[in-house]
This record gives structure tokens, C-alpha cells and sequence, in this order.
């Protein structure tokens, strides 16, 4: 069994606990385990990077030095921004040495290990998208995704070094094997307001709007995400979306992890999918009848 070590941020114990639950149960039929890091502490996300450059890094770093503390060789960090932090972090240690040396006082720790720290998509195309496949109870022959990276999954791609950072595909690939369509579109990689989501609700609502409707206009019936943040923008705000655009209609919003236990066979309530404000009905888009609850 492949292991890794389990950095799940204060999203996935939250808002997105769905994506938490989806993703454990979706890794064990894979055959993959976690090591959840003991005693993580938040990255610092928007707020701290914004704030206070050098506590940021601090932050990140921190669980990146716990990591190697507890033997772990490897990190997977499902949240976007989470991912981007640690990795950006890692880069500024790698890169300046007097940001280096500062990071090492504040945490009064040498940073020895190194440490590679895994995105979702890099997550499954390392274990195998042929055990996706593989394992699949259900064709999910009827569902059109439009897979939405955002603007932290693969940027910058200096550092990310795993996909293109306008046209990327690995999240395609891995929608693909689980029976499901995937469609070419527009926006896949444009933002979707993130953290304004709190102090400027209108620009989130409008960008999400224009993100769901050109979705929705390339022939998709379902959005896929791998981001807490864009997860909530997209899913949860259209209750305010509809307020303001009278003809919104919902257009739900997976976990691309939900899709992929949805194929293995788990059932909605399993996934965590009910717990979403725009609902998902099986029936609505997917041909096989099977997957009804």
C-alpha cells in the first residue's frame, strides 16, 4: 500500500469536510493510506501572506518541519491554496538565504529534509489512473464535466512544475477514467474572487457567475473542483447569485474526489455530496439509472 504524509489544512475540518471524507474513503479503495501530520497548524492561506511576509512562510513551514520531524518523506495537501503556500514557501527557503536563516529563528529549527509536497492531481496520476478505472462500479455514461483548476492549482508554473498553467489536462485525465465526459472551455483556470468572498461578496458572485454560465454554455451539466475556497464561490454562493441574476439556474459543483468515489460505487450520502447547497441529482444527469439513491 502507498502511503503519504497527510496535511489536510483547516478547510478540510470545516466547510469542506465532504472533501476530506471523499478523499479518505476514495484513497483506501486505491490502495493508498495517509499519515496525518500530527499537530499541523493553519498555512496562513490569504490572510497571513498579505499581512506579514515572513510569519506567512513561518506558518507553512512549519508543518513542512513537523513533517520531516515524524519520518515522513512526502506531504498531500488536497487544498489549492494550502498546496500553493507550501510550495511557494519551500521555494522562498530554497531561494533566499536570508529568508531562510529569519524562518529557521522564528521556528528555531533547521530546515534539513526535503520534503515533496503533492497536489490532488499529482496525488492521483501517481498512484494510477488506471486503478480508477479499474475499480469502477458505475459508467457515469451522461455526466459533461467542466474541470476547474482555478488560479492556484497549477500557478505559477515555475514552481508548480506539473501542468500547463493556461491549458492544463492532468484533471481531465483522471475525470475521464472515471467513465464521465469532459468538455473544452473558456474559463478552467480563471479565479473565482477566492477570499474576496468575505470582503467583496459581489465581485465572487459575478466572477462565479461568468465561470458557472460559460461552463454551462460548452455543453457541461456538472463543475469538478479540487479547491475548498472555489468550492464554496461556486457552490455555495449562488443562493446570492440568484438574488442578483434572477434567471441563474443551479448548476451543481463536485469534488473531483466525490466523482471518483461516484464511480467506485459510494453512494451521495458516503461522499459527503448532500451536505452541498446546489444539489446533485443523479437521475438529472447521469443515463445510469443505477446511481439513483
Amino acid at each position: 500500500m502507498m502511503k503519504y504524509g497527510y496535511f489536510p489544512g483547516c478547510s478540510q475540518t470545516s466547510s469542506a469536510k465532504e472533501y476530506d471524507i471523499s478523499l479518505r474513503k476514495v484513497i483506501e479503495k486505491l490502495g493508498v493510506s495517509f499519515d496525518e501530520i500530527n499537530d499541523w497548524s493553519c498555512c496562513g492561506a490569504t490572510s497571513a501572506h498579505v499581512t506579514n511576509h515572513n510569519l506567512s512562510t513561518a506558518l507553512a513551514m512549519r508543518n513542512i518541519m513537523l513533517a520531516g520531524q515524524q519520518g515522513m518523506d512526502n506531504i498531500v495537501a488536497p487544498c489549492a491554496a494550502c498546496y500553493n503556500r507550501l510550495i511557494m514557501s519551500q521555494h522562498e527557503i530554497a531561494n533566499h538565504p536570508l529568508i531562510k536563516k529569519e524562518t529557521e529563528e522564528i521556528l528555531s529549527a533547521d530546515f534539513k529534509k526535503d520534503i515533496k509536497v503533492f497536489n490532488i492531481l499529482e496525488l492521483f496520476l501517481k498512484t494510477g489512473i488506471n486503478k480508477i478505472t479499474e475499480n469502477r462500479k458505475h459508467e457515469l455514461t451522461g455526466l459533461k464535466a467542466a474541470c476547474y483548476y482555478g488560479c492556484l492549482l497549477v500557478r505559477p508554473a515555475e514552481i508548480t512544475k506539473f501542468d500547463d498553467a493556461e491549458q492544463p489536462s492532468s484533471m481531465e485525465k483522471i475525470v475521464e477514467s472515471t467513465g464521465a465526459e469532459t468538455v473544452d472551455w473558456n474559463m478552467k483556470v480563471e479565479c473565482c474572487g477566492a477570499a474576496h468572498s468575505i470582503s467583496r461578496r459581489e465581485i465572487v458572485v459575478d466572477l462565479s457567475k461568468k465561470i458557472i454560465e460559460d461552463a454551462r454554455s460548452h455543453g457541461a451539466n456538472v463543475m469538478v473542483v479540487a479547491c475548498p475556497m472555489c468550492h464554496t464561490n461556486l457552490d455555495m454562493r449562488q443562493r446570492v447569485m440568484k438574488r442578483a441574476y434572477p434567471d441563474h439556474r443551479e448548476f451543481p459543483v463536485l469534488y473531483l474526489t466525490e466523482l471518483i468515489g461516484l464511480a467506485l460505487g459510494m453512494s451521495e450520502k458516503e461522499l459527503g455530496i448532500d451536505l452541498h447547497y446546489v444539489d446533485f441529482r443523479y437521475e438529472d444527469k447521469v443515463e445510469d439509472k443505477t446511481l439513483v439513491n
